[in-house]
């Protein structure tokens, strides 16, 4: 029994001592005055009384009541009740408080809307109103109760009744009350106590049937109803996990219930931080503590908690939980958190679930708030029971006796997760919440029917009647005299205290089985353990070929637990009495298998494995000589378990409690008392070890005290034998067998800072030593064995120390073991030396044998083969992951180091796998990062030292060297790549070495010169400048420039340079005239020859003469200015500037440039004339030039100036240099738009927005941004309407620098204009590769490998939005080039971002450059001639190797990739072509990509040196006589799909949704390795069969191809590789010399173009179009636009339709589609040979009009129609009739737009026709198809 009430205090209102306004609290008396013996008055209640503070009242409020709740020292909680009531204040007391600071008291305003007192205005007569408190203090939580009880004292006092108050509070501080209920057994008077204070009162107390669970009344529920369901579970975790929690309310009720709600849902586990319900205002720093806690405030003391940082402020009034940024609440694991999300809202909302029925049952009758309180904790029980479940069994007992220790080993909680009780089923979940709530609601409730209660109550607004006198002063006497009759009464009595009982709670199911229930097993895992039984058999049973093709299959399966548990078991049944002594190979095989096992142990040990292993590796042994054994544990060792204290301690009470439970079980229950812990008890009878326990406990009291002593020493010699037996085992497998190997290893693996070196750091302060130790090597060879020694010494004595301290080891037996422990290690010591010595001598291993590489031509090895395990990178492929195919890697061979590449040849080491060698190589050039690692071998598992080379041709070599490789040999190998990769000198490079005798290093051997030229032309340039570039001169093409061009006109001499070329009629007849002096000439005519000037000439751009009497013919001209290369080192010798511009200009105007790079034309549009300039990035003092203010120059104006205006000049003359800008009267800049204009859509604001979502962040120059409301912005990237820019342009667009333009103001009368756009730079690109690198070729295996997390790594690298920049500005460019504005791209140096816009601009402009040659002379030009660093970028040498790699041609490359996978009829050339580039300009197998400018290429003797004549068959030195001679065997480069159209501008998509991963970056072949070094691949034409010779297997034609392993293309050619195949073999049976498969083809296409249409559409071609419907394509379609009549392509794709076209257009462009389809079915009579658009001049005084003109070789004639789809013929032009076609001049009303060159008649007999076609080459083919016409008639 336990008293109702403690203590019943009454307190009043006071003065507050400091003389403040506010009162403070007193307690006028207390009963019993005398302290409890058991139960001392609790300090500090008068706060608690009023938490707001002690205030007057100017009116009286009704009384209030609430329990507080205080803590004391010892953690006991005490529930104070307080009813509160006010009285009137004595007139006396009044004067006081006014007198007093008044002002500060809290002003509360009534509704009477009176007025509060002041100092300035007192009203004497108004009253003021005291609070006074009844508090009762008791243990127990009786809410009810006491609310009555206190409430019949008040309504005593208010009423009047005749009752003596003190007899009342006498009889309540004598009241007792059971502790808990008890069972049924007892009377209902036991269980449910009826009291009556001596009012005629009753009042009946129940008390739980449980004590231990919580009483929750309603609180619960209120606390969901108020908070939510997110919001509780939020709250419930932040208890959990010991986070600080505040809640507010304006009732001090609902806080004290929100606490004691939170409590209960916290059950079983009990909250021991700080729990304050009801925390008074004095106390609110108590919520700055560090602690955690749980605590209610007064919402108006909101204002005080804002500042809290880490505390979850729960307003239960708002209903809302507020969390601050900076606090983590993790969630339930998941299953269990949405789990019980979905039954809480089952509980609180039952109508939920028939919310959409069309047929709702009845209303279900909705349980009572106290019944769904205890639902609500029900399912917290359940959630408990499911997170605890099986805990019990992670308890170890230690000892029993003479006090109990109990270690919790372990909780798998995170297993848990996995378990699916009744999940599934919603409505018995349900069921069993709603019984557990049963049972709670029993529990508070245990008689309903008797719980009536009678209580006088005070009457309704009683507190507003005037009592007579305030609450009297109880006589303390009356009082006293009670409670001691009481306390006589009680000590007569027995102690009626219930005894307690105790029970033993059962241990429910062992850990183990819970989780085999739940975590569900492996696939096929009894087949996998099925193959664990059956190798170990085979090993035991001598059958060591069987065990070896099982071996590797037992290793793959030991990944999983259920395998590894299996091995465990099998093995334990092999063992006899502790030894099991096997042969060597058995033996191997063993260890083999443990170390798989363990090599996926975490240092913890979760699943027990290293437990059930650590028996049998001092069990397993073999005999290696006579008296030398060795055991399995020297060669296990190398694993992070074994030197984690933690395990030890867990391992170590194991087997004590096994050996504790042993001594204490009957001899006829007992196993075998020497049973290891590592077998679980296997019978369900057994007794637990705390069954044991808790039996011994009971017996222990009746024990005689010798028996007692006797078992206190058994129990303390087993835990100290134990001990004993724990240090030998720990040496055992700290002490490394060969100390020094472990040590480095160890260091290295840096396996956490438990270990050093030998297994076992000791303190922490020696982790911080560790590694200086290793880098310093200091003391390592010298102290190495006694080092090793001291350091596991410390480490058994440190586990020694806390595990006998913790068993309770008396001090003197630790003493002994301290003492112990380093003999027992030093004799260990001893044992191994002479087990290493012997076992030294065994035989090694039959390794297999080394497969050497295939080498090219030239290739030397440098070191032979070390031999390696080449390990999985992450890459699933070789794994044989989810692409399919077994796993091909580990495989096992060796590393071969050549002069060009770095090669792994081997096979797998999975002998199932199959006899395939894999192959994986990179050239040394490559190579990007070098690392040294610390890694497993695939078979020994043993720790080994390896290396991890990483190429940018993305391959990864992940190597473990073998153990016989020693660590000399592996740095040997390291040196001489570093050697390799990094040459001093670019001779020193493979493409130098190749082929020439001589060794890197050594000069090379000068060759007798040829003649003079070579030697005369380096010694002269060198001379006069040393400056210099170039490229090696092939063969090519020739190119028929216009026949209108003005032949054999005498060119006019230039005083200054005495240049004069002519212009023959083929470009490679410039032929330097007799002016020149020899060397000079010589250089000129080399100029000449290369691909720039052949590109200028094939453009029609300029003449070789600076003269102005062409400058109306030729706005441009060709410049030698750069021919000694004086003025800019990476420009090509010759370039193209405006007419009007002098030599000597140009000096002063490459000033204003970075690296003097001044703006050179390098593309002309055929169509608009518009032309595309580069430019290095402006100087400061050039941007200023550009927009100075137009004032006279001053007298003393500056060098900076001159250039400034040189540069304007030079700018002006590049805008009059275009035909349609040459009056400079017409200003068409984009200024003259209305501000009406200014929206921020349109095609401008796209590009401008910044940020990285929207790709390009640039600003289009503030007069373009976003001015255009022509059409809305195109969806998903895509190319904007060609007419976007049409109304007033400016003449010449600058792209500059942001950066560099900030702040410069545009000039409204220059005719260009500037763009600023944001572009990368060149370091951004290099960390951008490096992501990319390490999400295509991770490097490791990764732990759940899943699309997203690559996808993740891709866009984490913005490697795809640095390509949606490249394009969307190289689109950008296309559309102004289009629309007929001239651009200028001058960004960074204009080497590297501005030679990939320019190259992207031109491909996507000019068909040309989709073709092999123009592609080829696109690179040429652009790339090697205009300076791309391709050294630098490359880090080719020693000097370069700081800045390290970035590939900005390969971004280039990437971007062609993903416009020809937009475009693939475009192309003439293959992907496999831009991968063959992208490996190659890397590899440093030819001279091409090597070097940084034509200068330096010029210096070397690399740009002409192949002119003297063939020596044989040399090695190719240039990549494009490579690809040249490889075509003529192979079409590999050859893009069968080409199908080009008519002068087709491509505008690819740019968004990163519409990009793709190149496979470049993501596939390999392991058969062959990289395809890209031809001849190391077997090409198509050979049979497949010759790769598999060594395998022996019969020869057929089938063949089964893995990925990854094989090249598809390869093994399975394409059908015109296939076809091609075919003629050879025919070819070679009818005994026909083989024609080149190139001539055949180009023959046959050539004879497709004349007999088809012209635009390359001949049958073959489409018919393969037609083949890939998933290609995009574009199809062009010509839409006259008013009477100038230019064409407006109109691409019509398949992703969108252009939004800004008309309907009609829309239609006929459809039509058009369905005839480009059709036009091959010969249902038409009529032929077309050639057809196009070509503008006629009308009769006399009539326009010009675009007509569709097709010429008909068939009717010999030439018919016309008004457009393209038009079936109705407008007039007819016979042939037969024509005379001559001839150039003509341009008339009046001709198309302005269109080159002089292109206009040209037809004379007939009766009249003469004038034509004019877009542009000069379609003028050209129009005459020539005409004049062949004509011929063949």
């Amino acid at each position: 029994m336990a008293r109702l009430a403690d203590y019943f205090v009454l307190v009043a209102f006071g003065p507050h001592p400091r003389g403040s306004g506010e009162g403070q609290g007193q307690i006028l008396q207390r009963f019993p005055e005398k302290d409890w013996e058991d139960n001392p008055f609790p300090q500090g209640i008068e706060l608690f009384c009023q938490p707001s503070g002690w205030q007057l009242c100017p009116e009286r409020n009704p009384p209030t009541f609430f329990v507080a709740v205080l803590t004391d020292i010892n953690s006991e909680r005490h529930y104070c009740a307080c009813l509160t009531f006010w009285e009137p204040v004595e007139p006396s007391q009044q004067e006081t408080t006014r007198e007093e600071d008044a002002p500060e008291r809290e002003e509360e305003e009534d509704e009477g809307g009176q007025t509060h007192l002041s100092p300035t205005a007192p009203a004497p007569s108004a009253q003021l109103f005291a609070p006074k408190t009844l508090v009762l203090v008791s243990r127990l939580d009786h809410a009810e109760v006491f609310r009555n009880s206190l409430g019949l004292i008040y309504a005593i006092h208010v009423e009047g009744l005749n009752v003596c108050l003190e007899n009342v509070i006498g009889n309540l501080l004598t009241c007792t009350v059971p502790l808990a209920g008890g069972s049924q057994l007892d009377s209902v008077e036991e269980g449910a106590r009826t009291i009556s204070l001596g009012a005629g009162d009753r009042q009946v107390i129940q008390t739980p049937l449980a004590d231990s669970l919580p009483v929750s009344r309603c609180s619960v529920a209120l606390l969901f109803r108020q908070l939510g369901i997110t919001n509780v579970l939020s709250l419930f975790c932040a208890a959990l996990t010991e986070h600080k929690v505040l809640f507010l309310s304006r009732s001090y009720q609902r806080l004290a219930d929100a606490c004691r709600g939170l409590l209960a849902l916290l059950f079983p586990l009990r909250y021991s931080f700080t729990y304050v319900p009801i925390l008074p205002a004095q106390l609110l720093e108590v919520l700055s503590t560090p602690t955690p806690f749980i605590i209610g405030v007064n919402a108006a003391f909101q204002a005080e908690t804002q500042e809290l940082l880490d505390v979850i402020v729960a307003d239960l009034d708002g209903g809302t939980v507020a969390i601050p940024e900076c606090v983590h609440i993790p969630p339930l694991p998941e299953p269990l958190q949405s789990q019980t999300h979905s039954v809480l809202s089952m509980v609180l909302d039952p109508e939920l679930e028939l919310a959409d029925l069309a047929f709702p049952p009845p209303t279900t009758s909705t349980s009572s708030l106290k019944m769904q309180d205890k639902e609500l904790r029900a399912v917290f029980l359940r959630l408990f029971a499911q997170l605890l479940q099986g805990y019990r069994w992670c308890l170890h007992v230690v000892r029993v006796h003479p006090e109990p220790v109990i270690r919790f080993h372990k909780l798998v909680a995170h297993e848990v997760a996995r378990m699916r009780a009744d999940e599934n089923h919603p409505q018995r979940v349900l069921r069993h919440v709603q019984e557990l709530a049963e049972q709670l609601y029993k529990n508070e409730n245990p008689y309903p029917a008797v719980a009536m209660h009678k209580v006088q109550r005070p009457g309704e607004s009683s507190h507003l009647r005037r009592v007579p006198q305030p609450f009297p002063r109880l006589d303390e006497g009356t009082v006293q005299w009670i409670v001691d009759q009481a306390a006589a009464k009680m000590q007569g009595a027995p102690p009626a205290v219930k005894a307690e009982r105790r029970t033993t709670v059962p241990s429910g199911p062992p850990m183990t089985a819970i989780l085999e229930r739940c975590s569900g097993l492996h696939v096929n895992s009894a087949r996998r353990l099925e193959v664990v039984r059956n190798c170990i058999s085979y090993v035991f049973e001598g059958k060591m070929l069987e065990a070896k093709k099982l071996l590797p299959a037992v290793l793959r399966a030991l990944k999983g637990r259920a395998a590894r548990r299996c091995l465990a078991q099998e093995l334990h049944l092999h063992v006899q009495q502790n030894r099991a002594v096997l042969d060597h190979q058995q033996f191997d095989f063993v260890v083999r298998m443990m170390n798989c096992c363990l090599q996926d142990c975490t240092s913890l040990d979760e699943h027990g494995i290293a437990a059930a292993l650590l028996p049998l590796v001092t069990a397993f042994c073999r005999k290696l000589s006579p008296g030398v054994t060795q055991f399995a544990y020297s060669c296990v060792q190398e694993h992070v378990v074994w030197s984690t204290p933690q395990f030890w301690e867990a391992m170590f009470y194991g087997d004590v409690q096994t050996h504790i439970r042993a001594l204490y079980l009957e001899p006829t229950e007992d196993l075998a008392p020497a049973q290891e812990v590592g077998e679980a008890p296997s019978q369900e009878d057994e007794r637990s070890a705390l069954d044991v326990a808790s039996e011994q406990r009971r017996l222990w009291p009746t024990l005689s005290r010798e028996k007692q002593q006797e078992l206190v020493q058994k129990e303390e010699s087993t835990v100290f034998s134990q001990a004993i037996h724990y240090a030998n085992r720990m040496s055992y497998l700290l002490l490394p067998l060969d100390s020094s190997k472990s040590r480095l290893l160890r260091e290295r693996a840096g396996l956490g800072d438990l270990e050093s070196a030998s297994n076992s750091l000791v303190t922490n302060s020696m982790a911080g030593s560790v590694a200086e130790s290793y880098d310093t090597e200091s003391g390592f060879e010298d102290a190495e064995t006694c080092d090793v020694a001291g350091a596991v010494v410390r480490f058994i004595n440190r586990f020694v120390d806390k595990v006998c301290t913790e068993s309770g080891v008396t001090s003197d037996h630790l003493k002994g073991l301290h003492v112990m422990v380093p003999d027992i290690v030093q004799m260990h010591i001893e044992t191994l030396e002479a087990v290493q010595r012997e076992s030294r001598r065994l035989p090694p291993i039959q390794k297999p044998k080394l497969l050497r590489p295939r080498l090219l031509p030239g290739e030397e090895c440098v070191l032979d083969g070390l031999r390696v395990y080449l390990l999985p990178d992450g890459r699933e492929e070789g794994a044989g992951g989810s692409a399919g195919g077994p796993a091909l890697l580990p495989a096992e061979g060796a590393v071969f180091l050549t002069t060009y590449r770095v090669i792994f040849t081997g096979m797998p080491t999975d002998p199932l796998v199959g006899e395939q060698v894999v192959v994986r190589s990179f050239p040394v050039a490559a190579l990007t990062k070098e690392k040294r690692i610390s890694v497993q071998t695939p078979v020994d598992q043993l720790l080994q030292d390896g290396l991890q080379l990483r190429s940018c041709t993305f391959q990864l070599l992940k190597m473990a060297f073998d153990e016989e490789v020693g660590s000399d040999s592996a740095e040997l190998f390291r040196k001489q790549l570093h050697k390799l990769r990094y040459p001093p000198d670019v001779r020193a490079t493979f493409a130098f070495t190749l082929g020439s005798a001589h060794t890197p290093g050594r000069p090379p051997r000068v060759t007798k010169d040829k003649g003079p030229s070579l030697r005369t032309l380096s010694r002269n340039l060198v001379k006069n400048a040393k400056k210099t570039i170039g490229r090696q001169h092939v063969t090519r093409k020739k190119y028929n420039p216009p026949s209108w061009e003005h032949r054999g006109q005498p060119p006019p001499e230039d005083q200054e340079d005495e240049i004069s070329v002519s212009e023959e009629l083929e470009p490679s007849t410039l032929t330097p005239s007799s002016a020149l002096k020899p060397s000079d000439r010589m250089t000129m005519s080399s100029l000449v020859e290369r691909a720039c000037c052949r590109d200028y000439q094939r453009l029609g751009l300029g003449t070789l003469s600076s003269s102005l009497s062409r400058a109306k013919s030729e706005p441009f001209r060709i410049s030698p200015v750069n021919r000694m290369y004086a003025i800019c080192r990476s420009y090509p010798g010759l370039l193209i500037v405006p007419q009007s511009v002098q030599d000597n200009a140009l000096q002063r105007v490459s000033r204003c440039y970075r690296q003097n790079r001044f703006p050179v034309v390098c593309w002309r549009s055929g169509r608009s004339k518009a032309v595309l300039l580069r430019s290095g990035g402006l100087h400061g003092k050039g941007v200023v030039g550009l927009f100075k203010a137009q004032n006279a120059p001053s007298p003393g104006q500056s060098q900076a100036d001159s250039s400034s205006l040189e540069q304007e000049k030079y700018l002006q003359a590049v805008v009059s240099s275009m035909p349609r800008y040459a009056d400079a009267s017409g200003r068409n800049t984009l200024s003259g738009f209305s501000s009406a204009h200014m929206g921020s859509h349109g095609k401008w604001g796209s590009v401008r927005t910044s940020g990285r979502s929207s790709g390009l962040g640039t600003e289009v120059g503030s007069r373009l941004a976003g001015r255009d409301t022509l059409a809305p912005p195109q969806a998903n990237g895509g190319p904007p309407d060609p007419g976007f820019l049409r109304p007033q342009r400016a003449a010449l667009y600058i792209l500059g620098d942001k950066a560099q333009l900030k702040g410069v103001r545009p000039d409204p009368l220059q005719q260009w204009e500037l763009v600023p756009i944001e572009v990368f730079e060149a370091r951004q690109v290099k960390a951008s590769f490096k992501k990319l690198l390490k999400a295509c070729v991770p490097g490791c295996p990764a732990a759940e490998p899943s699309p997203a997390s690559f996808l993740r790594s891709l866009e984490d690298s913005e490697w795809l939005i640095q390509i949606h920049k490249l394009l969307q500005v190289s689109v950008l460019v296309v559309e102004l080039l289009d629309s007929g504005s001239s651009v200028l791209v001058g960004l960074e140096d204009g080497w590297d971002i501005t030679t990939q816009v320019v190259s992207l601009v031109q491909l996507l402009s000019d068909p040309f450059y989709r073709t092999l040659e123009g592609f080829r002379l696109l690179l040429e030009k652009e790339w090697l001639s205009f300076g791309h660093r391709f050294s630098h970028r490359g880090a080719h040498t020693l000097a370069g190797q700081s800045s390290g790699f970035t590939p900005v041609f390969l971004q280039f490359l990437d971007c062609v990739h993903q416009v020809h996978l937009q475009f693939p009829m475009e192309f003439e050339f293959s992907q496999f072509y831009l991968k063959f580039l992208g490996y190659h300009h890397v590899s440093r197998r030819f001279r091409t990509f090597l070097l940084d400018s034509d200068y330096e290429r010029i210096e070397l003797g690399l740009l002409y040196e192949e002119k003297g004549e063939r020596r044989g068959q040399l090695p190719c030195r240039s990549v494009w006589e490579y690809v040249d001679r490889l075509s003529k065997r192979t079409p590999v480069f050859y893009n069968y799909m080409y199908a080009p159209e008519d002068t087709e501008v491509l505008r690819p998509y740019s968004n990163v949704s519409n990009l793709k991963v190149w496979d470049f970056y993501t596939e390999e072949t392991l058969a062959e390795g990289p395809p890209y070094d031809w001849e190391l691949a077997q090409g198509p034409p050979e049979p497949p069969e010759e790769e598999r010779s060594d395998g022996g297997a019969p020869q057929s034609r089938r063949r089964v191809v893995w990925p990854c392993y094989d090249s598809c293309p390869r093994a399975q050619p394409d059908a015109i590789s296939r076809l091609l195949e075919e003629l050879q073999r025919l070819e070679t049976e009818l005994g026909r010399p083989a024609e080149r498969w190139k001539d055949t083809w180009d023959r046959v296409k050539a004879a497709q173009r004349l007999e088809g249409r012209p635009d390359g559409r001949g049958t073959p071609s489409s018919l393969l179009v037609s083949t890939a419907p998933h290609h995009r394509r574009s199809l062009g379609v010509y839409l006259q636009e008013g009477p100038v009549g230019s064409t407006l392509s109109l691409s019509l794709d398949s992703d969108q339709s252009s939004g800004s076209t008309a309907s009609g257009s829309r239609q006929a462009a459809r039509r058009s589609t369905s005839t480009l389809y059709s036009q091959f079915q010969t249902a038409e009579s009529e032929n077309r040979s050639y057809e196009g658009t070509l503008y006629k001049k009308g009769a006399f005084m009539k326009p010009w009009k675009a007509r569709w003109f097709v010429l008909d070789k068939t009717k010999h004639q030439l018919r016309y129609y008004d457009h393209r789809v038009d079936t109705e013929c407008k007039g007819v032009i016979d042939l037969a009739e024509v005379e001559a076609v001839a150039p003509g001049t341009p008339t009046m009303g001709a198309p302005k737009t269109v080159d002089e060159k292109a206009f040209f008649d037809v004379k007939t007999t009766r009249r003469v026709y004038n034509f004019c076609a877009q542009d000069v080459p379609s003028a050209q083919q129009w005459v020539d198809r005409i004049q062949s016409c004509l011929s063949d008639a």
